[in-house]
């Protein structure tokens, strides 16, 4: 029998075992990465043969004598590749759950708490996830100044605050908080509209001063001058006094499990207070701060009534849709 006709014959043999063994799928080109690889008659096909237990078969790509057992990789690769597939786990863990603890990873994976350690400090020096003792969270937003932002993603913010715009109709109390994404609002509100604006934002309330028909009502307090915002228990029982039909929460960070989160305690408190006093509350907010989280919680993503944001990944949507959060991706 020539080399190609035994090749064919090497095949289909291997082939009928596979099949008898319930394997669904045959992908070409695998890797030299597992434990685990078959060989028969010394066949290497440079396969995958993945079961339907989703346990796959890696096969490479040679043939000679008979011989059907277990093939000892390259350590190196191996060692890369099993680093690569736990450090993707922790990142989706993190995802779904909002926190890894360093002894839970040792368990489902199998390996040493010191191996779970040094992953945790190799993703957070890459800036993947933010290390805290026994563990890890998202990571951290970074924390940029209000003048820095405005020039940050202007093509996103645009196409957030016109659908947040679009909202407001007339008759309306309308709760707007600070950031540069709700400063836009200003920009694409009809000259016709008729509402009324709260906020917090001297840079918002200036920029409606000259609107013909809104009223403009500027909460006092303490001026924190990083976000530009008023802070303080002045801002929030003014807040508390008002029943507004819809609030706008302009975000720095958000997270499916973690919640919506901020930098600063005070301005953690008038977010808060502005979703207890609004029948709808919207939070705008582009992708990069989606999936992160920073020190003060202003309460859980499911507090929101609809997202607006430039996301448009659906893995990346479908936590808060799961959440009851109506979305809008611009």
């Amino acid at each position: 029998m020539g080399d190609a006709a035994h090749e064919r014959h090497t095949f289909h043999i291997l082939r009928r075992l596979l099949e008898a063994k319930n394997v669904s799928v045959i992908e070409d080109d695998c890797p030299n990465r597992t434990p685990l690889q078959k060989t028969l008659y010394g066949a290497r096909f440079g396969s995958i043969m993945r079961k339907s237990d989703n346990t796959r078969i890696y096969v490479h790509n040679k043939v000679y004598s008979c011989k059907v057992g277990r093939m000892k990789p390259d350590a190196e690769a191996g060692q890369i590749a099993l680093k690569e597939e736990r450090h993707q786990y922790i990142l989706d863990l993190l995802g779904s759950e909002g926190r890894v603890l360093a002894g839970d990873l040792s368990s489902r994976y199998g390996v040493s708490e010191d191996t779970i350690r040094r992953d945790l400090r190799e993703l957070a020096s890459s800036g993947k996830i933010q290390r805290v003792h026994g563990g890890a969270l998202p990571r951290r937003a970074e924390a940029v100044p209000f003048v820095s932002r405005q020039q940050i993603d202007m093509e996103s913010k645009i196409g957030i605050a016109r659908a947040a715009a679009d909202m407001i109709r007339d008759g309306h109390v309308v709760l707007i908080d600070g950031g540069t994404t709700n400063l836009r609002i200003a920009s694409y509100l009809s000259r016709e509209r008729s509402a009324t604006i709260v906020t917090n934002s001297p840079p918002l309330a200036l920029a409606l001063a000259d609107h013909p028909k809104l009223s403009v009502l500027m909460l006092g307090g303490n001026f924190l001058k990083e976000a530009r915002v008023t802070t303080g228990i002045e801002t929030i029982r003014r807040v508390e006094s008002i029943r507004a039909d819809l609030c706008f929460i302009g975000m720095c960070s958000l997270h499916p499990e973690v919640g919506i989160t901020v930098g600063d305690r005070e301005e953690a408190y008038v977010k808060q207070a502005m979703i207890g006093a609004s029948t709808e509350v919207v939070g705008l907010i582009s992708l990069g701060k989606m999936g992160t989280s920073l020190p003060y919680l202003v309460g859980p993503a499911s507090r929101l009534t609809r997202l607006i944001t430039d996301a448009s990944d659906e893995d990346v949507l479908n936590p808060y849709r799961s959440l009851g959060i109506e979305v809008t991706s611009t």
